[in-house]
Protein backbone atom coordinates (compact mmCIF):
# COMPACT_ATOMS: atom_id res chain seq x y z
CA UNK A 1 0.00 0.00 0.00
CA UNK A 2 2.55 2.49 -1.05
CA UNK A 3 3.90 3.72 -4.51
CA UNK A 4 7.12 4.61 -6.06
CA UNK A 5 9.10 7.83 -7.39
CA UNK A 6 7.04 8.08 -10.42
CA UNK A 7 4.15 8.84 -7.94
CA UNK A 8 6.62 11.99 -7.28
CA UNK A 9 6.09 13.34 -10.66
CA UNK A 10 2.54 12.96 -11.12
CA UNK A 11 1.19 13.76 -7.25
CA UNK A 12 2.96 17.45 -8.32
CA UNK A 13 1.16 17.68 -11.58
CA UNK A 14 -2.14 16.35 -9.49
CA UNK A 15 -1.65 19.69 -7.47
CA UNK A 16 -1.76 22.00 -10.42
CA UNK A 17 -4.43 20.00 -12.38
CA UNK A 18 -6.86 17.14 -12.13
CA UNK A 19 -6.70 13.96 -14.50
CA UNK A 20 -9.71 13.43 -16.63
CA UNK A 21 -10.89 10.14 -15.61
CA UNK A 22 -11.69 7.15 -18.33
CA UNK A 23 -15.31 5.68 -17.97
CA UNK A 24 -15.94 2.51 -19.88
CA UNK A 25 -19.60 1.36 -20.97
CA UNK A 26 -20.64 -1.01 -18.49
CA UNK A 27 -22.42 -4.03 -18.94
CA UNK A 28 -25.18 -5.08 -17.03
CA UNK A 29 -24.81 -7.00 -13.74
CA UNK A 30 -25.96 -10.57 -13.63
CA UNK A 31 -27.90 -11.26 -10.36
CA UNK A 32 -27.31 -14.75 -10.50
CA UNK A 33 -24.37 -16.94 -10.08
CA UNK A 34 -26.28 -19.86 -12.32
CA UNK A 35 -26.05 -17.18 -15.22
CA UNK A 36 -22.94 -16.92 -18.01
CA UNK A 37 -21.43 -13.38 -17.21
CA UNK A 38 -22.83 -11.36 -20.33
CA UNK A 39 -20.30 -9.73 -22.76
CA UNK A 40 -18.23 -6.79 -22.26
CA UNK A 41 -16.70 -3.78 -23.59
CA UNK A 42 -14.33 -3.06 -21.47
CA UNK A 43 -10.89 -3.00 -22.39
CA UNK A 44 -8.78 -5.82 -21.06
CA UNK A 45 -5.29 -6.20 -19.74
CA UNK A 46 -2.39 -8.93 -18.59
CA UNK A 47 -4.01 -12.59 -17.84
CA UNK A 48 -4.55 -15.30 -15.87
CA UNK A 49 -1.79 -17.92 -15.16
CA UNK A 50 -2.71 -21.52 -13.71
CA UNK A 51 -0.25 -23.08 -11.77
CA UNK A 52 -3.04 -26.22 -10.49
CA UNK A 53 -6.81 -26.92 -11.80
CA UNK A 54 -8.11 -25.44 -7.91
CA UNK A 55 -7.77 -22.18 -9.61
CA UNK A 56 -10.72 -23.15 -12.03
CA UNK A 57 -13.02 -23.88 -9.21
CA UNK A 58 -12.34 -20.06 -8.18
CA UNK A 59 -11.96 -17.99 -11.06
CA UNK A 60 -13.86 -18.58 -14.45
CA UNK A 61 -11.89 -20.20 -17.22
CA UNK A 62 -11.14 -18.11 -19.77
CA UNK A 63 -11.51 -14.99 -17.51
CA UNK A 64 -10.37 -11.87 -18.91
CA UNK A 65 -8.62 -8.97 -16.42
CA UNK A 66 -11.00 -5.95 -17.53
CA UNK A 67 -10.14 -2.31 -17.13
CA UNK A 68 -13.71 -0.32 -15.88
CA UNK A 69 -11.57 3.16 -15.02
CA UNK A 70 -8.30 4.82 -15.34
CA UNK A 71 -6.75 8.21 -15.26
CA UNK A 72 -5.94 8.20 -11.31
CA UNK A 73 -3.11 8.77 -9.57
CA UNK A 74 -2.17 5.55 -7.04
CA UNK A 75 -5.28 3.54 -6.14
CA UNK A 76 -5.96 1.75 -2.80
CA UNK A 77 -8.18 0.33 -0.66
CA UNK A 78 -11.46 -1.13 -2.19
CA UNK A 79 -14.52 -1.88 -0.78
CA UNK A 80 -17.97 -3.16 -1.71
CA UNK A 81 -20.92 -1.97 -0.74
CA UNK A 82 -23.64 -4.16 -1.22
CA UNK A 83 -27.35 -2.72 -3.07
CA UNK A 84 -29.44 -1.31 -0.35
CA UNK A 85 -31.94 -3.43 1.26
CA UNK A 86 -33.46 -0.74 3.56
CA UNK A 87 -30.38 -1.57 6.00
CA UNK A 88 -27.63 -3.14 4.06
CA UNK A 89 -26.02 0.28 3.05
CA UNK A 90 -28.48 2.85 4.38
CA UNK A 91 -25.00 4.46 6.34
CA UNK A 92 -23.17 5.29 3.06
CA UNK A 93 -24.88 7.93 1.76
CA UNK A 94 -24.31 8.81 -2.05
CA UNK A 95 -24.01 4.92 -2.61
CA UNK A 96 -27.48 4.08 -3.36
CA UNK A 97 -26.91 2.00 -6.81
CA UNK A 98 -29.19 -1.07 -7.42
CA UNK A 99 -26.43 -2.95 -8.07
CA UNK A 100 -24.24 -1.98 -5.32
CA UNK A 101 -21.21 0.29 -5.60
CA UNK A 102 -17.23 0.03 -5.09
CA UNK A 103 -15.18 2.65 -3.51
CA UNK A 104 -11.71 2.91 -3.60
CA UNK A 105 -9.33 5.31 -2.27
CA UNK A 106 -6.73 7.79 -4.63
CA UNK A 107 -4.07 8.25 -1.94
CA UNK A 108 -2.72 10.97 -3.73
CA UNK A 109 -5.05 13.46 -4.20
CA UNK A 110 -6.90 12.91 -0.88
CA UNK A 111 -10.28 11.63 -2.47
CA UNK A 112 -12.28 8.35 -2.35
CA UNK A 113 -13.70 7.32 -5.84
CA UNK A 114 -16.72 5.53 -6.42
CA UNK A 115 -17.70 2.96 -9.08
CA UNK A 116 -21.34 1.97 -10.14
CA UNK A 117 -22.53 -0.57 -13.31
CA UNK A 118 -24.94 2.39 -14.22
CA UNK A 119 -22.51 5.59 -13.60
CA UNK A 120 -19.11 4.57 -14.19
CA UNK A 121 -15.93 6.29 -11.96
CA UNK A 122 -16.97 9.43 -10.19
CA UNK A 123 -15.32 11.04 -6.98
CA UNK A 124 -17.21 10.65 -3.98
CA UNK A 125 -15.38 12.10 -0.62
CA UNK A 126 -12.58 14.72 -0.80
CA UNK A 127 -10.74 15.08 1.41
CA UNK A 128 -10.61 11.38 2.38
CA UNK A 129 -7.61 11.37 4.66
CA UNK A 130 -6.00 14.71 5.44
CA UNK A 131 -7.98 17.51 6.69
CA UNK A 132 -4.76 20.16 7.44
CA UNK A 133 -3.80 23.33 5.76
CA UNK A 134 -0.32 22.42 5.24
CA UNK A 135 1.44 20.00 2.81
CA UNK A 136 1.49 16.76 3.68
CA UNK A 137 3.72 14.35 1.82
CA UNK A 138 2.82 12.55 -1.25
CA UNK A 139 0.13 10.19 0.55
CA UNK A 140 -1.91 12.38 2.53
CA UNK A 141 -5.38 10.56 1.63
CA UNK A 142 -7.29 7.49 2.84
CA UNK A 143 -6.09 4.13 2.12
CA UNK A 144 -7.83 0.99 3.38
CA UNK A 145 -11.53 1.20 3.27
CA UNK A 146 -13.90 -1.75 4.77
CA UNK A 147 -17.77 -1.20 6.28
CA UNK A 148 -18.85 -2.05 9.99
CA UNK A 149 -21.60 -3.86 10.79
CA UNK A 150 -24.00 -1.09 11.02
CA UNK A 151 -22.74 -1.03 7.44
CA UNK A 152 -20.97 2.34 8.23
CA UNK A 153 -17.39 3.40 5.92
CA UNK A 154 -14.48 2.96 8.09
CA UNK A 155 -11.32 4.81 6.74
CA UNK A 156 -7.55 4.51 7.32
CA UNK A 157 -5.92 7.91 7.44
CA UNK A 158 -2.80 8.77 6.45
CA UNK A 159 -2.97 12.44 6.83
CA UNK A 160 -5.18 12.50 10.32
CA UNK A 161 -2.78 9.49 11.47
CA UNK A 162 -6.72 7.58 12.49
CA UNK A 163 -9.12 5.27 11.70
CA UNK A 164 -12.59 7.00 11.27
CA UNK A 165 -16.08 5.47 11.32
CA UNK A 166 -18.35 7.84 8.48
CA UNK A 167 -21.41 8.80 10.48
CA UNK A 168 -24.89 8.35 8.86
CA UNK A 169 -25.95 11.93 9.64
CA UNK A 170 -22.31 13.87 8.96
CA UNK A 171 -19.18 13.72 9.66
CA UNK A 172 -16.49 11.77 11.04
CA UNK A 173 -16.09 10.17 14.11
CA UNK A 174 -12.81 8.78 15.34
CA UNK A 175 -12.19 4.91 16.10
CA UNK A 176 -8.92 4.87 17.19
CA UNK A 177 -5.83 7.19 16.55
CA UNK A 178 -3.01 6.46 19.46
CA UNK A 179 -1.17 4.12 20.96
CA UNK A 180 -0.31 4.23 24.36
CA UNK A 181 -0.66 8.15 24.52
CA UNK A 182 1.52 7.97 20.99
CA UNK A 183 -0.03 8.95 17.39
CA UNK A 184 -0.29 6.08 15.29
CA UNK A 185 2.02 6.26 12.15
CA UNK A 186 -0.41 6.03 9.20
CA UNK A 187 -3.13 3.39 9.44
CA UNK A 188 -2.74 1.22 6.37
CA UNK A 189 -5.44 -1.47 5.92
CA UNK A 190 -8.24 -2.90 8.43
CA UNK A 191 -10.80 -6.02 8.81
CA UNK A 192 -12.97 -6.41 11.17
CA UNK A 193 -14.33 -10.14 12.75
CA UNK A 194 -18.01 -11.05 13.20
CA UNK A 195 -17.99 -9.49 17.01
CA UNK A 196 -17.31 -5.87 15.53
CA UNK A 197 -13.13 -6.47 16.89
CA UNK A 198 -11.12 -4.13 14.49
CA UNK A 199 -7.78 -5.46 13.41
CA UNK A 200 -5.06 -3.51 11.48
CA UNK A 201 -1.85 -2.59 10.12
CA UNK A 202 0.60 0.91 11.03
CA UNK A 203 3.11 1.28 9.15
CA UNK A 204 5.21 4.72 7.65
CA UNK A 205 4.25 4.85 4.46
CA UNK A 206 1.77 8.02 5.11
CA UNK A 207 4.76 10.16 7.19
CA UNK A 208 5.73 12.66 4.91
CA UNK A 209 9.66 11.08 5.40
CA UNK A 210 8.26 7.71 6.39
CA UNK A 211 10.49 6.15 8.71
CA UNK A 212 12.72 9.08 9.40
CA UNK A 213 10.17 11.59 10.11
CA UNK A 214 10.30 13.90 12.78
CA UNK A 215 6.77 13.43 14.17
CA UNK A 216 6.95 10.08 14.14
CA UNK A 217 6.32 8.89 18.31
CA UNK A 218 6.13 4.97 17.88
CA UNK A 219 9.41 3.09 17.73
CA UNK A 220 8.00 -0.15 15.90
CA UNK A 221 5.56 -0.93 12.87
CA UNK A 222 2.08 -2.28 14.21
CA UNK A 223 -0.03 -5.03 13.90
CA UNK A 224 -3.00 -3.97 16.18
CA UNK A 225 -6.53 -5.36 17.65
CA UNK A 226 -8.94 -2.61 18.44
CA UNK A 227 -11.78 -4.23 20.66
CA UNK A 228 -15.57 -3.55 20.66
CA UNK A 229 -14.40 -2.03 24.42
CA UNK A 230 -12.35 0.32 22.85
CA UNK A 231 -9.09 -1.46 24.31
CA UNK A 232 -5.78 -1.41 21.69
CA UNK A 233 -3.86 -4.12 21.62
CA UNK A 234 -0.30 -4.53 20.21
CA UNK A 235 -0.42 -8.15 18.43
CA UNK A 236 2.83 -7.49 16.55
CA UNK A 237 5.84 -5.26 16.57
CA UNK A 238 8.19 -7.49 14.45
CA UNK A 239 7.46 -6.25 10.63
CA UNK A 240 9.09 -3.62 9.50
CA UNK A 241 6.65 -2.66 6.81
CA UNK A 242 2.93 -4.31 7.99
CA UNK A 243 1.03 -3.89 5.22
CA UNK A 244 -2.05 -5.67 3.94
CA UNK A 245 -4.64 -7.70 6.52
CA UNK A 246 -7.20 -10.47 6.87
CA UNK A 247 -9.21 -13.01 8.43
CA UNK A 248 -9.57 -16.54 7.75
CA UNK A 249 -12.81 -17.56 7.05
CA UNK A 250 -13.27 -19.16 10.77
CA UNK A 251 -12.06 -16.11 12.01
CA UNK A 252 -8.86 -18.27 13.79
CA UNK A 253 -5.89 -17.09 11.88
CA UNK A 254 -4.75 -13.62 10.94
CA UNK A 255 -2.87 -13.01 8.15
CA UNK A 256 -0.60 -10.06 7.39
CA UNK A 257 1.31 -9.06 4.34
CA UNK A 258 4.71 -7.28 4.40
CA UNK A 259 5.96 -5.15 1.58
CA UNK A 260 9.45 -4.47 2.69
CA UNK A 261 11.89 -5.40 -0.56
CA UNK A 262 14.01 -7.56 2.00
CA UNK A 263 11.19 -9.34 3.00
CA UNK A 264 8.14 -9.58 0.95
CA UNK A 265 5.90 -12.36 2.07
CA UNK A 266 2.63 -12.92 3.73
CA UNK A 267 2.42 -14.29 7.22
CA UNK A 268 -0.11 -15.71 9.54
CA UNK A 269 -0.78 -15.16 13.22
CA UNK A 270 -2.82 -17.66 15.26
CA UNK A 271 -6.30 -16.56 17.38
CA UNK A 272 -7.98 -17.49 19.89
CA UNK A 273 -11.05 -16.25 20.83
CA UNK A 274 -10.10 -13.77 22.98
CA UNK A 275 -8.09 -12.01 20.88
CA UNK A 276 -4.74 -13.35 22.35
CA UNK A 277 -2.42 -14.60 19.33
CA UNK A 278 0.73 -17.32 18.50
CA UNK A 279 3.99 -16.43 16.69
CA UNK A 280 3.90 -15.05 13.45
CA UNK A 281 4.49 -17.36 10.62
CA UNK A 282 5.46 -16.79 7.27
CA UNK A 283 3.59 -18.58 4.94
CA UNK A 284 4.48 -17.34 1.29
CA UNK A 285 7.41 -15.80 0.20
CA UNK A 286 7.67 -13.67 -2.75
CA UNK A 287 10.81 -12.91 -3.45
CA UNK A 288 11.40 -14.84 -6.38
CA UNK A 289 8.44 -13.08 -8.40
CA UNK A 290 10.24 -9.54 -8.17
CA UNK A 291 12.62 -10.24 -10.82
CA UNK A 292 9.59 -10.95 -13.37
CA UNK A 293 7.41 -7.49 -12.20
CA UNK A 294 7.48 -4.15 -10.15
CA UNK A 295 5.42 -4.81 -6.93
CA UNK A 296 5.45 -5.87 -3.36
CA UNK A 297 3.33 -7.80 -0.83
CA UNK A 298 0.18 -5.70 -0.27
CA UNK A 299 -3.49 -5.36 0.36
CA UNK A 300 -5.66 -8.80 0.05
CA UNK A 301 -9.02 -10.33 -0.01
CA UNK A 302 -10.00 -13.44 1.48
CA UNK A 303 -12.52 -15.71 -0.91
CA UNK A 304 -14.66 -17.68 1.54
CA UNK A 305 -13.42 -20.84 0.59
CA UNK A 306 -10.04 -19.59 2.80
CA UNK A 307 -8.38 -18.55 -0.37
CA UNK A 308 -5.80 -15.66 -0.36
CA UNK A 309 -5.98 -13.36 -3.51
CA UNK A 310 -3.00 -11.36 -2.43
CA UNK A 311 -1.40 -8.01 -4.32
CA UNK A 312 2.43 -8.59 -5.17
CA UNK A 313 4.51 -8.66 -7.99
CA UNK A 314 2.78 -7.78 -11.43
CA UNK A 315 -0.54 -8.43 -10.08
CA UNK A 316 -2.89 -10.69 -7.30
CA UNK A 317 -1.51 -14.28 -5.94
CA UNK A 318 -3.91 -16.71 -5.65
CA UNK A 319 -2.60 -18.68 -2.40
CA UNK A 320 -3.84 -21.14 -0.05
CA UNK A 321 -4.16 -21.34 3.01
CA UNK A 322 -0.96 -23.91 3.39
CA UNK A 323 1.04 -21.15 1.43
CA UNK A 324 0.36 -22.66 -2.00
CA UNK A 325 0.36 -20.41 -5.02
CA UNK A 326 -2.33 -21.93 -7.22
CA UNK A 327 -2.28 -19.03 -9.91
CA UNK A 328 -1.41 -15.09 -10.25
CA UNK A 329 -3.73 -12.77 -12.39
CA UNK A 330 -1.54 -10.83 -13.75
CA UNK A 331 -1.55 -7.24 -14.39
CA UNK A 332 1.93 -7.21 -15.35
CA UNK A 333 2.32 -3.96 -13.48
CA UNK A 334 2.13 -2.61 -9.83
CA UNK A 335 -1.12 -3.57 -8.04
CA UNK A 336 -2.24 -2.39 -4.51
CA UNK A 337 -5.20 -4.54 -3.51
CA UNK A 338 -8.21 -6.26 -4.38
CA UNK A 339 -11.66 -7.33 -3.03
CA UNK A 340 -14.74 -9.46 -4.07
CA UNK A 341 -18.31 -7.94 -3.92
CA UNK A 342 -20.92 -9.15 -1.83
CA UNK A 343 -21.70 -12.44 -3.63
CA UNK A 344 -18.26 -13.44 -5.19
CA UNK A 345 -18.88 -12.92 -8.59
CA UNK A 346 -16.53 -10.55 -9.11
CA UNK A 347 -13.09 -9.44 -8.09
CA UNK A 348 -12.23 -5.61 -8.09
CA UNK A 349 -8.66 -5.20 -8.21
CA UNK A 350 -6.74 -1.45 -7.93
CA UNK A 351 -3.86 -1.30 -10.42
CA UNK A 352 -1.64 1.70 -10.01
CA UNK A 353 -3.80 4.16 -12.11
CA UNK A 354 -6.48 1.86 -13.04
CA UNK A 355 -9.59 0.03 -11.32
CA UNK A 356 -10.23 -3.75 -12.88
CA UNK A 357 -12.12 -6.42 -12.27
CA UNK A 358 -12.27 -10.36 -13.11
CA UNK A 359 -15.05 -12.85 -13.44
CA UNK A 360 -15.44 -15.27 -10.30
CA UNK A 361 -16.01 -19.29 -10.97
CA UNK A 362 -19.79 -19.58 -10.49
CA UNK A 363 -20.98 -21.27 -7.04
CA UNK A 364 -18.93 -24.21 -5.85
Amino acid sequence: MRHWNLILVIALLVSCTTTPLTFAQNAPESSSRRERPTATSHPTKGRVETLDDALEQLVEKDASIEVIGTGFTWCEGPVWVPASDGTANAQVDGCDSASGCLLFSDIPRNTIFRWTPERGTEPFMQPSGYTGIHYYGLEPGSNGLTLDHQGRLCLCEHGDRRISVLEPHGGKRTLVDSFQGKRLNSPNDLVLDSKGNLYFTDPPYGLPQREKDEARELDHFGVYRLSTTGEITLLSGELTRPNGIGLSPDQKTLYVAQSDPSLPAVFKIALNVHGKTGPLVEMFNASSFMKEYPGLPDGMAVHSTGTLFVSGPGGVYVIQPDGKLIGRLLTEGRTSNCTFDDKEDWLYITNDDSLCRIRMARSL
